[in-house]
C-alpha cells in the first residue's frame, strides 16, 4: 500500500505545475545584480579631474589643481608633473619625491579628487550632453541626471564605452552597472 500512495503527492504537483503552465498571467521576473564593467580596481587619474593637493606646513603650495590636456598637473616649485593613469597615493609619491630635490626636508604630501572628470551620456534621453560625475553612479543615474529616456529609447540595455590602461572598450550593459568617470552612454532607439 506505501509503494502506491508515494507516488500520489508527485502527481499532484506534476498536475498543479502543468496547469500552471497553461495560465496567461503575467510573471514576475527577479533583478539580477548586473556583471561589472571590468576595470581597474584602484582609480586612475587623467584630464579634467581636478585635486586637492596638500603640502603640510607649506600653505603656499597647498592648492586645488585640474589635470591637463597633457595629462599633468602644474605646482609651483616643481612645475609639471604627470598625473594621467596614475593613483593618488602614486601621484602624491613622486610630488613628494620632487619636493625633497633642494625644495623641502621631509615633505608630507597628501593628493585627493576633488571633483571627478565629467560622464557622457548620448542617444534616446531628454537632454543628451557632458555631465559631472559622482560617486557610485550607475547607467541608472545617468540616464536620470540626463531627464530621463526618451519614448522611443530602448530601456533594458545600453552600450558603456570605458577607456582604461588597454584603450576604450565598448559593452551592452543593463541599466544598473556602475559607470567610472570619462565613460560615455549611448541609450540606443527601439525598433517598434
Amino acid at each position: 500500500m506505501r509503494g502506491v500512495l508515494a507516488p500520489i503527492p508527485c502527481l499532484v504537483a506534476a498536475l498543479a505545475l502543468a496547469g500552471c503552465m497553461g495560465r496567461t498571467a503575467p510573471v514576475a521576473l527577479a533583478y539580477a545584480e548586473p556583471a561589472p564593467v571590468p576595470h581597474d580596481a584602484a582609480y586612475h587619474l587623467d584630464a579634467g579631474d581636478r585635486l586637492r593637493v596638500v603640502v603640510y606646513g607649506q600653505e603656499g603650495l597647498t592648492n586645488t589643481y585640474a589635470i591637463d590636456a597633457g595629462g599633468a598637473i602644474t605646482m609651483p616649485l616643481i612645475s609639471a608633473v604627470p598625473a594621467r593613469g596614475r593613483t593618488t597615493a602614486g601621484l602624491a609619491a613622486d610630488i613628494s619625491a620632487r619636493l625633497r630635490r633642494g625644495f623641502i626636508r621631509e615633505p608630507s604630501v597628501a593628493v585627493e579628487i576633488e571633483s571627478y572628470r565629467p560622464f557622457f551620456i548620448l542617444g534616446e534621453v531628454a537632454a543628451p550632453g557632458q555631465y559631472p560625475y559622482v560617486p557610485n553612479m550607475t547607467v541608472e543615474t545617468a540616464v536620470a541626471i540626463a531627464g530621463g529616456f526618451s519614448p522611443r529609447a530602448q530601456r533594458e540595455r545600453v552600450t558603456l564605452t570605458h577607456t582604461d590602461a588597454s584603450g576604450p572598450a565598448r559593452f551592452v550593459v543593463p541599466s544598473g552597472t556602475p559607470l567610472s568617470p570619462g565613460d560615455t552612454v549611448l541609450v540606443g532607439e527601439r525598433w517598434f
